[in-house]
């Protein structure tokens, strides 16, 4: 979850660090924390609790003369282990104030290190597991005097998921940093190298970077990096290019990083069909399986956590439909614990856009131990996800800083649509002229979701309105249903209010004991062409929570007067194919939702509690 900067070079660290941090906050803001190897020969931290900017306001009114020089490295904390507070605050020192050490994840054995170090006379500082580290560290440099064998040895001892940077007043021109399903990153620049959770804390000073495989150990210094393993064997990460630049990680004149990413949604999904549909098929970015592989699956599962979750509930309508075969989308969180059915013609689509989600990453291990074939839908280049599974496809939305998840979502939809056709091609159960016309509808939905953002205006009033509101519901039915568990989702997420969706068939199966004078109820509505039956059982949901008081919000298909009458709010989206109106519906109620939440006077990129990436579980 946490946010963590290290640079060896000839700029001013204290810059590059906190710069670095400015754009991984949305991974943290607990606290934030720096640690400079000075000019002057000394190890330099500041660190305080809550945003980035209280520690910049700090180090303004201090002066940052005193944490001048050209190493160093930075964290933004997301807190497991004590609370969000300064002397929990990352980075953490030794007892002799020699070492620092920021952390991202868990060491899941810090309780019985901590009680280790205690009962040799250690006095710790703080209540995170990290200090443990820390002084693990100390003792095992005392004992080698060379910092990266030092950590190799500690890392060897501890548990969990975690990333680890490590300084040390007597080696000023290196940093050490190590990996343990968690990310890390390095930036190869000209005279300079950088360690990073992720390439927007870089991405300014250069775009070639590296991945850090799984149990790697990294040394940066100004002029090279060396990898091993946490045996000391030299060994190898995986060097990419990223492919966007600094502007994309920048608001460019929007109010905040949300409303940018979802106007950025057009080229989100035309980026993620971009290049995979050649010479009449469609084809993956990295396709480790053969067609005979995909032509035996009898079975899918789609596994994924949060927003990503909503995008495989669409992703069960279209690939049964295609394809004829069975899907069952299961949170990640939940999937291996409950022993599920899995063999090699058990087909598991693992979405995640980080690519390091700790829980759809342990699925993938599961599915992968049962011997069932493992296909990623991925954000990020290079992650563990994709790497450990047997496939993946990238959907290239780009950079997405608010925390909320918005274009990835739509690229996720896409890319698992792209998923189905693959299948459905492999398998036989679609001609190639019916999987062409598929892919050219596909197609159309950039300028279909561009003409829904030119009614942000009118959403944005609405969610002025709905402002004072305390709880919000949600109904769809069919794809519409998953379109409002997202549209509930963002509302939690964002405006802190209690939001739920349902399957508008279970309406009176429950949760109508919930209507009262007022309430605003958001419908997704089916188009009364595609899905006529569907659309008329839910004009009879519209008119039953009217008859109750209850306040009706309706997105619906341009010119459905049907729905008018009975609808206090109507939104209107264009008219395209039922299994792809999700890329439409969704739009306005993540509008809405951030709408609501500045109202309310959150912070629509940075909810709190909540980080971009979960990699602990």
């Amino acid at each position: 979850m946490c946010g963590i900067v290290g640079y060896v070079g000839h700029r001013d660290a204290l810059d590059v660090v906190l710069r670095g941090l400015g754009r991984l906050e949305y991974r943290g803001y607990d606290s934030a924390g720096v640690a400079v190897l000075t000019s002057a020969g000394m190890l330099a931290v500041a660190r305080k609790a809550g945003a980035l900017a209280n520690l910049i306001d700090e180090l303004d009114a201090t002066g940052r003369a005193a944490l001048r020089g050209t190493a160093g490295m930075g964290h933004t904390r997301w807190a497991t282990h004590g609370a969000p507070t300064d002397r929990n605050a990352h980075p953490h020192r030794d007892t002799a104030g020699r070492l620092a050490v920021v952390h991202n994840g868990i060491i899941e054995n810090h309780a019985q290190l901590r009680a280790e170090l205690e009962h040799g006379g250690v006095e710790l500082a703080s209540d995170t597991d990290t200090e443990t580290a820390a002084h693990l560290l100390a003792a095992a440099y005392a004992r080698y005097g060379d910092l990266p064998l030092a950590l190799r040895m500690v890392c060897r001892r501890l548990s969990g998921a975690f990333t680890l940077v490590v300084t040390h007043i007597d080696e000023p021109d290196l940093i050490v940093a190590a990996r343990r399903s968690s990310p890390l990153v390095v930036g190869v620049g000209n005279g300079e190298h950088f360690i990073a959770s992720d390439v927007a804390a870089f991405i300014e000073h250069t775009r070639n970077a590296v991945e850090l495989g799984q149990d790697q150990v990294v040394t940066i210094t100004r002029d090279g990096y060396q990898i091993t393993d946490f045996h000391g064997a030299r060994a190898h990460g995986s060097p990419f290019h990223v492919d966007w630049d600094l502007s994309a990680a920048e608001k460019g004149g929007h109010d905040y990083f949300m409303l940018k990413e979802i106007q950025e949604q057009p080229s989100a999904i035309a980026n993620t069909l971009r290049g995979h549909f050649i010479d009449g098929r469609i084809v993956l970015d990295e396709q480790r399986m053969d067609t005979q592989e995909l032509r035996d699956v009898d079975k899918v599962f789609v596994v994924a956590c949060g927003t990503a979750y909503h995008s495989g509930m669409v992703a069960k309508y279209a690939i049964e439909h295609w394809c004829r075969l069975p899907v069952e989308v299961e949170l990640a969180s939940e999937f291996r614990y409950r022993d599920p059915v899995l063999d090699r013609s058990t087909l598991v689509v693992a979405i995640s856009q980080s690519g390091e989600t700790m829980d759809t990453l342990e699925a993938v291990r599961h599915a992968r131990e049962q011997k069932a074939r493992v296909l990623a839908i991925c954000n990020t280049n290079g992650a563990q996800i994709p790497r450990e599974s047997d496939a993946v496809l990238y959907t290239h939305a780009g950079p997405e800083i608010g925390v909320a998840a918005t274009k990835t979502f739509l690229a996720q939809i896409v890319a698992n649509f792209l998923v189905g056709l693959a299948l459905a091609q492999a398998r036989g159960t679609k001609y190639a002229d019916e999987v062409a016309r598929e892919f050219a509808e596909l197609e159309a939905m950039p300028a279909a979701v561009a003409q829904v953002l030119g009614t942000v205006a009118a959403v944005r009033e609405l969610g002025r309105e709905l402002a004072p509101a305390k709880v919000v519901l949600f109904l769809g039915r069919h794809v519409g249903f998953p379109v409002a568990l997202e549209g509930a989702l963002k509302l939690k997420e964002l405006a802190y209010m209690h939001a739920e969706g349902f399957a508008a068939g279970e309406l009176k199966h429950g949760a109508i004991a919930l209507l009262e004078e007022g309430l605003p109820v958001v419908v997704v509505m089916p188009s009364p062409k595609g899905r006529a039956v569907l659309h008329a059982k839910l004009l009879s949901n519209i008119q039953e929570i009217r008859a109750r008081g209850a306040r009706t919000i309706v997105i619906a298909e341009e010119g459905d007067e049907t729905v008018r009458p009975y609808a206090a709010h109507l939104l209107e989206v264009p008219a395209v194919p039922t299994l792809l109106q999700p890329l439409v519906s969704t739009v306005p109620l993540q509008v809405l939702a951030a709408e609501i939440a500045r109202q309310r006077g959150y912070d629509v990129d940075k909810p709190r509690n909540l980080a971009k990436s979960v990699t602990v579980e």
